[in-house]
């Protein structure tokens, strides 16, 4: 049997009132997730440790079985290793957001974590032109895709020890940066990187104002996935994120053609790309980023339509190629990302998964509201893909 994790990245969210208090998951239309959830089981999981960050690289580090709390060393490095960055045990990697600021000074706001959403082909030649005008011994830039891109830092492992805690700038829409600027300001030479990078983005053109470089660590390094799950696997997904955690662990990491991390992604690729691993692999693990970036643009019409298009293109035709006994399927999403916040909440997930071997919980849907009342609780997220293997064997 084959076996398919299925990740609606930021899925979950809270009642709204213009939708008749329901969440976006309650108010789309998912005929396969709840057709799936009466013929599977549903619960929750705890996908972020307490006392850690709610973030994506936390939260899907937990979904494929790796403990956060022994493993995670930050954001950047996972991003890192998605492009096979060679690295020193003492570097230091930051994840580094294009972002549009007002100004970088204690008064100013951040207006937007992803500069409007840049493309790839305007964000790339601006990180070449900070690395030939700022790039020296002790920091490189490193460009990545969209917004994401990576800064290292050589030898840098003594930030870690001066404890400079930028926050993610998707927690800061329209919100105050001053907080941040005065921890910038704890790293002299990370500060005056960060305010030389203003100023050659200066009439760029784009929204792309400003340099964010947060989520630093050490090089991550994970055990082979294969070899603690005894599955051979794959990683499908648009971001680097989950690219870095299947690079890390020895899984075969596939890019899809199109595949934005939006809305618009290309859904009928991934799922292509899915069967064809499943030719000749065990495991698959198929990420969609549209609803996360919905919910941080705090857009329902979006987060509705991105877990509409989830269920119909990618879950409704794996379905038919793959259906329930011939495969098991775990649904969920790595955390919630709540329209009204639109940052990060480490609120236990909604899952379902399904089995020939589970009695199905007999539920008519799937939501945040059925999967509480069904009092299956895995309250150890890095448990979970265990958990999954055991009820299926």
């Amino acid at each position: 049997m084959k076996l398919l994790f299925l990740i609606a990245d930021g899925m979950g969210g809270w009642p709204i009132e213009e939708l008749g208090n329901k969440t976006t998951l309650a108010a789309a239309k998912t005929p396969n997730m709840d057709m799936l959830a009466g013929k599977g089981l549903i619960g929750t999981c705890r996908t972020v440790p307490k006392g850690m960050a709610p973030g994506s690289d936390v939260a899907n580090m937990s979904l494929l079985g790796f403990d956060p709390a022994t493993y995670h060393t930050g954001r950047g490095p996972i991003e890192a290793a998605a492009q096979g960055l060679k690295l020193a045990p003492d570097d230091l990697v930051w994840r580094m957001n294009l972002v549009n600021i007002s100004e970088f000074a204690e008064n100013g706001t951040m207006f937007d974590y992803s500069s409007g959403h840049i493309g790839t082909e305007q964000s790339v030649p601006l990180v070449e032109k900070l690395q030939a005008e700022l790039g020296n011994d002790e920091f490189t830039f490193y460009p990545g895709i969209q917004y994401r891109h990576l800064l290292v830092q050589k030898g840098g492992a003594k930030e870690m020890e001066a404890g400079l805690n930028i926050r993610p700038p998707h927690d800061l829409t329209d919100k105050p940066i001053d907080e941040d600027v005065r921890e910038f300001a704890k790293s002299p030479r990370l500060d005056k990187l960060v305010r030389d990078a203003v100023e050659v983005l200066s009439g760029n053109g784009t929204k792309a104002v400003s340099i964010w470089p947060w989520g630093q660590g050490r090089p991550l390094n994970l055990p082979p996935f294969e070899e603690k799950f005894g599955m051979k696997g794959a990683v499908i997904s648009a971001v680097d994120l989950i690219k870095g955690l299947g690079n890390a662990s020895g899984m075969e990491v596939i890019d899809v053609e199109g595949a934005t991390g939006l809305v618009d992604t290309n859904y009928e690729g991934k799922v292509e790309a899915a069967l064809k691993f499943l030719e000749h692999g065990d495991f698959v693990y198929v990420h969609l980023e549209g609803p996360d970036e919905s919910g941080h643009m705090g857009s329902v019409e979006d987060k509705i339509k991105s877990i509409e298009r989830f269920d119909s293109r990618i879950l409704a035709p794996l379905l038919e190629k793959f259906p329930l006994d011939k495969a098991n399927y775990v649904v969920t999403c790595d955390h919630y990302t709540p329209i009204e916040t639109r940052t990060h909440d480490e609120t236990p997930v909604p899952f379902i998964m399904t089995s020939p071997r589970l009695i199905p919980s007999g539920e008519t849907s799937f939501t945040e509201e059925t999967a509480d009342r069904a009092g299956i609780i895995i309250p150890d997220g890095h448990d979970f893909m265990q958990w999954v293997l055991n009820k299926t064997k």
